[in-house]
């Protein structure tokens, strides 16, 4: 179980992961040695996965986001795996995910502009068999967020 100080020590590190222990400890109202000792224990204990850099997408040249919406007729075990494949090879696919309902994935992209949709669409439709895709274009970010509520454990 997590307490409230375990929950402030994770928000401090979503917010800023190079952030100092001393400065951690600060805010918690514990020493440093034992604050070090908590972050060890919720690394070990895997509630911190990893730690990594944030990069900014327009100085990166991608400023734009594609949402593209996948239908498949296809459902069996050799297919899944060769669309996991496909997926996981192409850089500018961020995320995927499986859904419920009418539709069967959602994608998302980061690309340098709207044309470059069609040198990733090739590429999925060269390496895996479709029945349908929808590509929709992110018109402004309302919010985005790499941290997660810390309330529930």
């Amino acid at each position: 179980m997590l307490d409230d100080r375990d929950r402030r020590i994770l928000e401090l590190l979503q917010a800023d992961a190079e952030m100092a222990v001393s400065a951690i400890a600060d805010a918690v109202a514990l020493s440093a040695s034992a604050c070090s000792r908590r972050i060890a224990r919720l690394r070990e204990e895997g509630y911190i996965a990893r730690s990594v850099a944030l990069l900014d997408r327009k100085k990166l040249g991608l400023p734009t986001t594609v949402f593209v919406i996948v239908r498949t007729g296809r459902h069996e075990a050799g297919w899944l795996e060769q669309f996991h494949a496909a997926v996981s090879t192409i850089p500018e696919i961020v995320e995927v995910h499986r859904l419920t309902g009418n539709f069967d994935y959602i994608i998302k992209l980061v690309l340098p502009n709207v044309e470059h949709y069609d040198v990733i669409y090739r590429q999925l439709v060269g390496r895996i068999e479709l029945f349908d895709m929808s590509a929709y274009i992110s018109m402004e970010t309302v919010k985005l967020s790499t941290g997660l509520p810390t309330n529930y454990v």
